[in-house]
């Protein structure tokens, strides 16, 4: 396979990534589930962990309905209680008996892309927002909650929620506000009757995930659950109604997974989650889309008045049947993490209660290793060298840059004598010509002979993919470039728009519609210090024009398909450039010599460059 080949699969795995998970979510999003579904934003993990002496009946997974009824009688005037934390402020409620509402004083809900004054409101990130049902509620939960009105008292360090049904079944939720965005939960059922109490199997309301605020589109939240191995995640793609190649298909109305494996949830936006971690796992995992209201007021003046209705994903999670016996209590305990998505506290807390609660940053895979590494590097920088984030990410880049120059030489030399050697290569195409087995044996012993390697140009460019997607991923959910500036941009984790024209929002790829077409000024360089590195660098051996001239202009398409990414991966990509663009100049003089052909092998040298090797100096 030549270098040609080599480039045009690596272009085509980009396109392909690029297409499935950034260009057909906007061309095609996933049309409004009908009427009818329940509204939801970010929520908590609970359940009731029913595996006590007593007989357990087997799971009755049937009894759980695909649409949750309400939790509690909403004729009954609701009380809420609210507890300050030392980083959130937490709001519980009587209907359910639950955590409703969950408030970071630290985050702002929008940060805007634009320095210049624009519409934005003062309110905070919020979890659990607009959730129809509050953390630790049960659905269809009759038998458990009965009404679902709870009395909600106030304690010393969180709050206490109690209910008693007439079957003589008492349900008490503590919940104590730890630090870090920690709470711990414990839920206790308790059979005060003379008689063994049946309790179906529960379904208890884990949370929602939804957007942060009225601009997010709502493409990176979802429920992310791990079984002890591994994570796996939905989103909008499994609810999305276009399929593969686009073909349309009738969207699933919810998710199940798990076999008794559930070790925690997580619903989730894009910089933060509400993480459940119970004490012991769960049978099942469920996940629903639901519509979320349409923003108003102030938060209206935000999105186009034809855009779509913000879209959520509540997440419960399954526990057994059980029978209690008279005065039997069974317990279960949890905890919640309701916070960013702050990679250093998550894995303190996942090595404090070994359950790897850090893989909320999606930093699992082959891909997650290098994103993993690059955060913690760029953290360091910034804490150490006192770097802001965006020097933060030109530095890593250079450093990554130095360790790959030696790679890099090496392929400009063997590029390089690859062109030198091409007469003679193409002479033996033409002498086997009739015979392509032959010719390419011949061909490959030739290389071989002259130690020159078709793979030895594309290296350096197939190992950076991995950095690459790894750079992508890590800036994907690192909370610590929400908000952070460099130059004139105002969010690293946004594009850098300077201005919006109006009335352009139809622009294929990079128009906003109803809005207009962003001018991001990064992006733009990025494609110019592209085109700029396409021209330095010699056409690949063998390459017929039309291959040179596509080849050419590809950085343009990389220019549109990244147009609206996050400015700190085109910042990374454009220093990229430069340094590659420096390293091309710096080398351009390298003189190269392959080993002379020994007579006899190969074909006589054909007309072309005629290498000599470098004379020995005389004593």
């Amino acid at each position: 396979m030549d270098r040609t080949s080599i480039l045009v699969i690596v272009v085509c795995v980009v396109l392909l990534v690029v297409w499935s998970y950034v260009l057909m979510p906007k061309l095609y999003p996933p049309k409004p589930l009908p009427p009818g579904s329940t509204n939801a934003p970010v929520v908590t993990v609970t359940g009731t962990n029913l595996a006590p002496t007593s007989v357990i009946a087997p799971p009755q997974l049937e009894v759980v309905a695909a649409t949750p009824r309400p939790v509690a009688n909403t004729n009954v005037t609701e009380e809420l209680v609210q507890v300050k934390g030392d980083k959130a402020e937490y709001t519980f409620t009587s209907h359910g008996g639950g955590l409703k509402l969950v408030e970071l004083l630290d985050y702002k809900e929008n940060v805007p892309a634009r320095r210049q004054k624009q519409p934005q409101t003062n309110q905070v990130a919020t979890l659990n927002r607009f959730a129809p049902s509050p953390t630790l509620a049960v659905l269809d939960g009759e038998a458990v909650q009965g009404d679902g009105i709870f009395k909600v008292t106030r304690t010393e360090n969180g709050v206490r929620a109690e209910k008693t049904l007439t079957n003589g079944l008492s349900v008490v939720k503590e919940f104590e506000i730890s630090s870090n965005y920690v709470l711990a939960a414990t839920v206790r059922l308790e059979n005060h009757s003379a008689q063994p109490l049946v309790l179906p199997a529960q379904e208890w309301v884990v949370g929602t995930a939804t957007p942060m605020g009225p601009r997010d589109n709502g493409q990176a939240g979802g429920v992310l659950w791990y079984n002890g191995a591994k994570t796996d995640e939905v989103g909008a793609s499994f609810f999305s109604s276009r399929g593969f190649a686009c073909i349309p298909r009738v969207p699933p109305s919810e998710y199940r997974a798990g076999a008794s494996n559930v070790v925690w949830v997580a619903a989730h936006n894009q910089f933060f989650a509400l993480v459940a971690m119970p004490q012991q796992p769960a049978i099942s995992v469920i996940a629903r889309k639901l519509d979320l209201p349409r923003p108003t007021g102030e938060e209206a003046q935000l999105v186009a008045t034809n855009a779509p209705s913000p879209q959520g994903y509540e997440t419960t999670v399954i526990y057994p049947g059980l029978t209690l016996a008279p005065n039997q209590t069974v317990t279960n305990q949890f905890y919640l993490y309701a916070g960013p998505k702050e990679y250093q506290t998550l894995a303190r807390l996942g090595d404090r209660l070994g359950n790897n609660v850090d893989l909320v940053m999606g930093y699992s895979g082959f891909f997650g290793f290098f994103s993993k590494g690059l955060l913690l590097g760029m953290n360091w920088l910034h804490s150490a060298l006192r770097l802001s984030y965006g020097w933060a990410i030109i530095a890593i880049t250079v450093i990554i840059k130095l360790v790959y120059w030696p790679l890099t030489q090496a392929s400009t030399r063997s590029l390089k004598r690859m062109q030198a050697l091409q007469p003679q290569m193409n002479a033996i195409r033409e002498k086997y010509k009739d015979d392509p087995v032959k010719m390419n044996r011949k061909t490959m012993e030739f290389m071989k002979e002259h130690k020159v390697s078709p793979l030895g140009g594309c290296l350096p460019s197939i190992l950076q993919i991995p950095v690459f997607f790894g750079f992508y991923r890590m800036i994907q959910s690192a909370i610590e470039l929400r908000g952070a500036r460099f130059l004139w941009v105002n969010d690293l984790s946004q594009p850098d728009t300077l201005t919006v024209i109006p009335g352009l929002g139809f622009v294929p790829f990079i128009g906003i519609p109803g809005v207009g077409l962003p001018v991001n000024l990064l992006p733009l360089v990025m494609g110019g210090t592209m085109l700029w590195q396409a021209r330095l660098t010699p056409p690949s051996p063998g390459m017929d024009p039309m291959q040179q001239k596509m080849m050419r202009y590809m950085p343009l398409m990389f220019m549109v398909f990244l147009y609206n990414f996050s400015a700190g991966l085109t910042l990374y990509w454009t220093v990229q450039n430069l340094l590659t663009i420096a390293q091309t100049k710096l080398t351009k003089n390298i003189q190269t010599t392959p080993a002379a052909a020994t007579p006899g092998k190969g074909p006589p040298p054909a007309k072309g460059p005629v290498l000599t090797p470098p004379q020995k100096k005389r004593k």
